[in-house]
Order: structure tokens, then sequence, then C-alpha cells
């Protein structure tokens, strides 16, 4: 892809504050209040962004029901397909400009961030297809007497979504995509580290004839914003991405109205190593299952089980790897590996570090803050490789989110098995082997939701993605995906 937009300031950052989208409308929030959006890569501003709260969720959330119960419940599926294949149109169209505002304001090297269009265009172009394909079943009945019984699909109203700050254009059409299709409408909550990408999102829809009040966009605070939008007794449904203790909190929130919630939560996700392996593919594969996105991945695969006999070889491998990695600016398209998004993040990910050298772990690579140069104004942490690391270690159990792997051998298949459910979390798990059935064996006993073999982290519009135990319940992506924006309605009709 280009990366011109670098060459000049970025056309969406016209030095005005950015507002928030309610009924149609670009409004500032109620209190008056601004944040600043912030480019972890060099600690600039980019932009001053409206700060909304529960009055402003009030707000959209009344925009969303008077469009729910109104001209946007007459709207037919194929009508919707067409609005959706014009927002990905639109999408694909400014795509340039959507993957460098993401690298601008979460750090992602524009070399990942530019290779998503297929994945951001599909999404938008899988969910309209999905809009005219919605229906409901005729049952047979056992009732004595003569009853037709069906089911309606209908949408389950007013959603909320809470999307994190590590795929910012991605999360919001995860979210925007089904909500559409389905004939629901939307309020959505960035995340208050990246917000510009989605409100750039919503001038797009809005461009592609979304009626007023569909989608709303609301950025601000978890503690203040989201916190009203999980517990808006006029909500129906919250779909969250993040992590698992605001996942709980969502859940508690959701109890004033009993609204429907999914949770795509975070995870510890094993990625597992035979001896049998092709080392060459499974050496980039399992440091790139961790360094992508500098480990800022909720399924990155961090517990790395190595097969004892190769367990030296391997790490050292893998550690090397990350060393020649390219460390810096996402605007770079030679860099590889990013900053972390914010001071917060930071820190959490270098106490960590100081952490695993605590327990007892031992670094290959990295292990340090960058310091040197102009990675000093940035929030940089190098690919980081700890040897030595036992399964009760905190390394090994608690998510991280940073460019962290922790090495740990194993001996035999059950052994792996066994230890690698051994962990809360259950979203996404590797395994590299040439051996058919090793792979049948650990496909079935990892609880995850998502098992890769001999790859990782591949992902497509058509299959369902999502957790098991503390990394959330429902599904994105696939016809499950779909499912969780629609109710089932039973009709009988007493014929005889």
């Amino acid at each position: 892809m280009t990366v011109d937009v670098f060459t000049t300031r970025h056309p969406f950052l016209d030095g005005k504050a950015k507002r928030m989208l309610i009924g149609g409308k670009w409004v500032e929030a109620a209190s008056g209040r601004t944040f600043s959006s912030i480019n972890p890569a060099t600690g600039e501003v980019l932009a001053e962004v409206a700060e909304g709260d529960a009055e402003d969720i009030d707000r959209a959330v009344a925009a969303a029901r008077r469009a729910f119960d109104g001209p946007w419940r007459r709207v037919k599926p194929y009508e919707r397909q067409i609005l959706l294949l014009k927002l990905g149109d639109l999408v694909e169209r400014h795509f340039e400009e959507l993957a460098a505002l993401d690298t601008l304001d979460m750090g992602a090297p524009i070399s990942r961030t530019g290779a998503n269009r297929q994945r951001a265009v599909g999404m938008l172009r899988y969910y309209a297809g999905q809009a005219v394909a919605i229906h409901g079943e005729t049952i047979e009945n056992s009732l004595p007497g003569e009853y037709a019984s069906f089911t309606l699909k209908e949408p389950v109203g007013v959603v909320g979504a809470i999307i994190p700050w590590n795929a910012p254009l991605s999360s919001s059409i995860w979210k925007l995509g089904p909500a559409l299709a389905t004939g629901c409408t939307i309020v959505l909550k960035p995340a208050e580290e990246a917000p510009l990408t989605p409100l750039r999102l919503a001038e797009l829809c809005q461009e592609a004839g979304i009626p007023p009040g569909v989608v709303n966009v609301v950025p601000g605070y978890g503690e203040t914003a989201g916190a009203a939008l999980a517990s808006h007794l006029d909500v129906d449904k919250v779909a969250f991405t993040g992590s698992h203790l605001t996942g709980q909190k969502i859940v508690a929130a959701s109890a004033g109205n009993l609204k429907r919630v999914s949770l795509e939560l975070g995870g510890k996700s094993p990625d597992v190593v035979f001896a049998d392996a092709d080392l060459d593919a499974a050496v980039p594969g399992a440091a790139m299952a961790v360094f992508a996105n500098s480990g800022q991945i909720c399924s990155a695969g961090t517990r790395l089980f190595v097969e004892r006999k190769i367990y030296e070889e391997f790490t050292a491998r893998v550690a090397a790897f990350g060393r020649g990695l390219r460390i810096g600016d996402g605007r770079d398209p030679a860099t590889q590996v990013g900053p972390l998004v914010s001071a917060e993040q930071l820190d959490r990910v270098t106490g960590y570090l100081a952490i695993g050298r605590q327990e007892g772990a031992r670094p290959l690579a990295g292990g340090e803050r960058l310091t040197e140069g102009d990675l000093a104004k940035g929030f940089f942490v190098p690919p980081t490789v700890f040897a030595d690391v036992r399964d009760d270690m905190r390394i090994a159990q608690e998510e991280i989110f940073g460019p962290v792997i922790s090495a740990i051998p194993f001996t035999d298949i059950a052994e792996v098995i066994e230890r690698a459910n051994r962990t809360s979390y259950g979203l996404g798990s590797g395994l590299w082997t040439r051996d058919v059935t090793k792979a049948h064996t650990l496909a079935r006993g990892i609880r995850a939701g998502s098992v890769w073999i001999n790859c990782y982290q591949a992902m497509d519009p058509a299959v369902p993605f999502g957790g098991y135990k503390m990394s959330g319940y429902g599904r994105e992506g696939g016809k499950q995906h779909v499912e969780e924006y629609l109710n089932v309605k039973a009709v009988w009709i007493r014929t005889g």
C-alpha cells in the first residue's frame, strides 16, 4: 500500500476537536470536556476528542431507540444488504487512510494495518450476504388436532458495543456488521486509547446512507461512558471485547434488565511445538503468534510449550528471530514491531518483565524497555522470550498483553494437554506437528475456542471466533455471530 498519507498531516487530523455522532449529528460532549488521543510511537497529541459520559450515552441510546422503533424497522433485508455493500465499498476506497489512522492512533506497523484490507472489507461483504439469509423454520409439532408452528427471527433491538484499542477498524466492523445485517441499531463506545478510526468509520456510515440514529459513536472512558452503556435499561444487548475483569463488570451491570451479553475476552493461549514439526515454519509462526501487534492480541500464543528434546534449540531460534525484528515507528513500512499503545500499558508490560525475572525465568531475548534514540519518546518493548518458565509462574498464568513469550518444556502428549488446559482462559491455541494423530488428539483435547494447526491467527469472516471459560461466551464471525443479534419467536396457529 502507499503511505503518502504520512508525508503530510493525515486528512482526518485537521486540528479540530473530534465530536461524537448521535442521532445523525456530530455533537460535542454534554459536559464540554475532551481528552487527548496520543501517538504511542512519539508521544504526540493527534487530536482532542469529545469525552462522552452517562448523559451522552442516554442521548445516544434514545436516538438508537427512536431509529429502531421508527423507519429502520421498515427497511427490508435487501436494503440493509445494499447499505452494507456501500459501506464496504467506501471502506475499500478509503482503506489506506483508515489503516494509517489505526497506525497513528494505536501504534501497529503500517505493514500490519495495511495488510487488513481483505479482512475489513470482507467482513462487511460477508455480513451483507447474511442480511438476506436470515430466516425462521417451519416445525412439525405433535399436538393433537391441527396446529401449525413456525419461528421468526427478529432483531434484538438496541446494541451497546464496547471495543478495545488493539484493532480499532476491525473491532468496529465486527460489531457494526452483524448489528446492521440483522436490523438492530447500535451505540459504539470506542476505547479511549484509540478512538479515531471508529469516528472516521462513522463518517463513512453516513456517506453510505445509513439512516440517522442507526449508528451512534460515543467516545469516552470505560468507567463513565462504558459503564453507563453496560447498565443502561434501554439497551437490549451488550457486545464487548476486552479484559475478563471488565467483562465480569459488564455481566453484573447487565442484570438490571437482563440484557443479552456476548463477551470476547482475554487469553493465555498455549502454542505447542512437537519435535516432528517443520521447525523452519514453526519458529517464525510461534514467534509472530506473540510478537505481531507487539503482543497486543487477545489470542496470542504466549505460553510456548516445546517438546523437551528440541527445547533449547527451538527457544534459541525463536529468541534469535525476535532479536532480528525491526522495531520502530509504525509509519515506516520496514517496521515489524511497533510500540505498546500507552504509558499505562508500558507500565503493565515492564512490570511483568520484572516479575518474570524475580520468579526465576531466564530472558533469552528482550526483557527491558527500549530507551535509546527516538524509541525513548515512545512506549517500546522489544520481543522478549523467557525460558525456564514453570506453570505456576505469574508470567505463565496472567495475560500480559505485550510481546512476551513464556517458553515451557514438555515430554508427552497427555502431559501437554493437561498443562495447556491448566489456565482459567480458553480463547486460542496452536500446535505444530507433521503427525495427523497428534494434531487431532490435541485439537479435541485443548479447551479453547480456536485451534490452529501448523499456522496461527488464521481468521475469516465465515468462521466463528470466541472463547471457553474466562475467555468469554458468544461467538464473533460466522452465522453464529449473526444469531447473537437475533431473537427467536415461536408462532402457533390453530388451523382446524
